[in-house]
């Protein structure tokens, strides 16, 4: 009964161990690839402190349509005599001795604490303030669309590095198939020199055709530790190791119409919505700069205290103010610094427009040719495997020169390669596409695992 219990017990932890490296050996989705990109890349984190910027600026802004109060508390001391007669009045201890003209000239020091609260309000500045703060808050709205365009930046990145890692581990395989074939080769070679059907240059030609095999694989080596380091970067993760992706096959996306894809883009693009919501705030900073000219209308007071040993005085001050200013040349100059700055802006607009549509126009023929070429390509695998079949029965029979051979090999090798290219590229033309478009969220991304 112990033994089985033990046995029991002993399984159990088995399979725990089994479960736990398996979930070590979990693959990295590209789903939570995306995921740890939003959290932790360095742009997504720049993105958000730009919006948490710009809606600081917009408190800010508004603070200008309410009162400033200030408090001051000052402590002095003098003999200026205008300093004495000012403060002696403010004290209200003057007398009737103080008018005594040695008294006004050459006056004792006297010390003062003086207890102040100031408040100015603006109430009227020609609307220059609203406009103000109708600015702040188009930049805003626009650094919240630039962040939504910084977030499909970074999905398309994930994607694109994702799909470049994918197509290394394949490059891989295919070396590494190639290699076995390679070294298979030499030796049928070699057996085929020892009975006298083949000559030793064919031997040299397997040997270099086994090299060639092992370069393809470094370099295919290398090309993986490449696509690793462009995904790290583009998750954010530095320190990330690699691990398994889960694949992503052939997918036969949808092919919009071009027209259609153009409305998207223009209604969708998040940049390009950031881009004018930027113009309509500088109109705003266009129209604050004329508004200046305008009079401005001030409300304001103060109410203090001044005290010395033995006497205390309290006053007061209130009024309105209006100004207007007869020779704006900083005005006029602020004021043609933002035409020249609505028009430059304007220009951006409508270069960022034309750009979208060409991005888009790109996206939509690459698409196109990607999955042409995948097409292509897979038809180009069988004819290139049928092949080989056929030059290695007929070099095996002695109908076939090495030379022969090796040019089927690298005809199979070069449509694998062709095919998962078409294959990979494929997806990444279509998040391209999307991302054209301002239609790739990662809800999006999820359609192309």
């Amino acid at each position: 009964m112990n033994r089985i219990l033990c046995r029991a017990v002993w399984l159990v932890c088995i399979g725990c161990l089994a479960g736990l490296g398996a979930a070590a050996q979990a693959p990295l989705t590209l789903k939570q690839s995306i995921e740890l990109a939003l959290k932790q890349s360095p742009e997504e984190a720049e993105a958000h402190a730009e919006v948490d910027e710009s809606r600081a600026d917009v408190a800010q802004a508004r603070t200008a349509l309410l009162p400033q109060v200030g408090f001051t508390e000052d402590m002095s001391r003098g003999d200026d005599p205008i300093y004495v007669f000012g403060t002696r009045l403010r004290q209200q201890k003057f007398t009737q001795a103080d008018f005594a003209i040695d008294s006004l000239n050459r006056p004792h020091p006297i010390g003062d604490f003086s207890t102040h609260i100031t408040g100015v309000w603006q109430v009227f500045d020609s609307l220059r303030t609203e406009r103000l703060i109708r600015g702040a808050v188009l930049m805003q709205k626009g650094a919240v669309s630039q962040a939504g365009a910084i977030d499909q930046k970074t999905v398309f990145e994930v994607v694109a590095a994702y799909q470049q890692v994918l197509y290394a581990e394949r490059e891989i395989d295919t070396a590494q198939h190639e290699v076995k074939t390679a070294e298979a080769l030499l030796e049928s070679v070699d057996d085929h020199v020892k009975a006298g059907l083949a000559v030793e240059s064919d031997r040299m030609s397997a040997q270099v055709n086994l090299a060639a095999c092992k370069q393809s694989l470094i370099e295919a080596e290398g090309d993986r530790e490449l696509a690793w380091a462009q995904l790290r970067q583009a998750i954010g993760a530095p320190d990330l190791g690699e691990t398994r992706l889960t694949p992503i096959e052939a997918h036969d996306f949808p092919q919009g119409d071009l027209q259609q894809e153009l409305k998207t883009a223009a209604s969708t693009r998040k940049d390009l919505a950031a881009a004018g919501e930027a113009d309509q705030a500088q109109n705003a900073a266009t129209s604050a700069a004329r508004l200046n000219y305008g009079p401005h209308v001030n409300l304001y007071g103060n109410l203090g205290n001044d005290a010395s040993s033995g006497s205390n005085g309290n006053n007061w001050v209130a009024g309105v103010q209006i100004s207007i200013d007869l020779l704006p040349l900083s005005k006029r100059a602020q004021l043609a610094h933002e035409k020249a700055a609505t028009a430059r802006v304007n220009a951006q607009l409508e270069s960022y427009r034309q750009r979208v549509r060409v991005e888009v126009n790109q996206a939509h023929i690459q698409l196109d040719t990607a999955r042409q070429s995948m097409e292509t390509a897979h038809a180009a695998i069988d004819q290139a495997t049928e092949s080989l079949r056929i030059i290695r029965n007929r070099y095996e029979a002695g109908l076939a020169t090495i030379t022969d051979l090796l040019r089927a090999e690298d005809a199979a090798r070069q449509a694998q390669t062709s095919y998962w290219r078409a294959v990979y590229g494929n997806t990444v033309a279509y998040a391209q596409l999307l991302f054209a478009t301002g239609t790739l969220t990662p809800e999006a991304a999820e359609d192309l695992q």
